[in-house]
């Protein structure tokens, strides 16, 4: 499927701007590859510079504010030239995506609450911007697709994923936003919990997933939240029993959740699950976290295979 975003035609400059994607479907630390084809009308036309952006919907940070657009990750493509009275310039690209990008396209279904779209911005002479936007269909990394498929599995559904302004406490963020998937709990996790939400910090190494769990009495009027963070690595996708995985995952984070609780009277552990095959894997050593960035390693490499919290 290709793509194109047309701008109108610039003030009096008679320049229009074309953006092509061949493929509008990408995964996070991919490359997006397209075209930017600009026409000049009856005068020539001087360019500043061009330069693509990823754009989004975020929530605010306050509650009561208003969902706002927001372009969290943008790169020049070209700088200064002028396009001949009459002529064409084309600009070929291979957009790089961050590793935190934002899933927008879960099972081939595109999710109602996100659109992403890349805008092209092009910087006239003397003074005059002007953007087309074409949009971008995120598919979730293999490790994504991995936990999120065994959250399904293990009874989890999915009720919302939208995009939070700003980062977490604590957690290293490359991007001003990150992505929540709220889910309805499964029936075997249901005493303990009753909400759960799953924030992936990913790059080039691999994956941790934060699992934010809460439980609420409605009628008592009695609430905790806890959070467990597990690390993964890209490498070992194909190898791993990734239902197994989550589930352990799941029950050290609900033990966790139920200690830090123990005053209340809902507290409870879960001491086993029928969706266990082996038991959980060891913790990843300290020190060993994340740090990649697109393009490397990251610290600790991809030869470690352990979970950690």
């Amino acid at each position: 499927m290709r793509l194109t975003g047309v701008s109108p035609e610039s003030g009096g400059t008679g320049l229009s701007v074309q953006t092509t994607l061949p493929n509008p479907s990408t995964r996070p630390g991919l490359r997006l590859p397209g075209r930017v084809t600009l026409a000049a009308g009856p005068e020539d036309v001087l360019v500043r510079h061009i330069r693509l952006g990823l754009v989004t919907t975020v929530e605010p940070d306050d509650p009561a504010a208003a969902r706002r657009l927001v372009q969290f990750h943008h790169l020049p493509i070209a700088g200064r030239f002028v396009v001949p009275a009459g002529r064409r310039r084309a600009v070929d690209f291979a957009f790089p995506l961050p590793w935190e990008t934002p899933v927008t396209t879960f099972g081939g279904v595109p999710l109602l609450s996100l659109r992403m779209g890349l805008r092209t911005e092009v910087s006239l002479d003397p003074d005059l911007d002007q953007g087309a936007m074409v949009p971008v269909f995120v598919h979730p990394l293999p490790t994504q697709q991995h936990v999120l498929a065994a959250l399904d599995t293990l009874g989890f559904m999915i009720r919302q994923s939208g995009l939070q302004e700003g980062g977490l406490p604590g957690v290293e963020h490359t991007l001003p936003l990150h992505q929540r998937w709220g889910y309805w709990v499964g029936p075997l996790y249901a005493g303990p919990i009753t909400e759960l939400e799953v924030i992936f910090v990913t790059n080039s190494a691999g994956l941790e997933a934060i699992l934010w769990m809460d439980r609420r009495l409605a009628l008592a009027g009695i609430t905790h939240q806890s959070i467990s963070r597990f690390r993964v690595w890209h490498e070992d996708a194909g190898r791993r029993d990734w239902v197994a995985t989550v589930d352990g995952w799941i029950r050290q984070a609900i033990n966790r959740h139920a200690a830090a609780a123990a005053h209340a009277d809902w507290s409870a552990q879960i001491a086993g699950s029928a969706h266990v095959s082996r038991h959980p894997d060891e913790p990843v050593r300290p020190g060993y976290g994340l740090g990649g960035t697109a393009g490397g390693a990251g610290v600790g490499g991809g030869s470690g295979g352990g979970d950690g919290t």
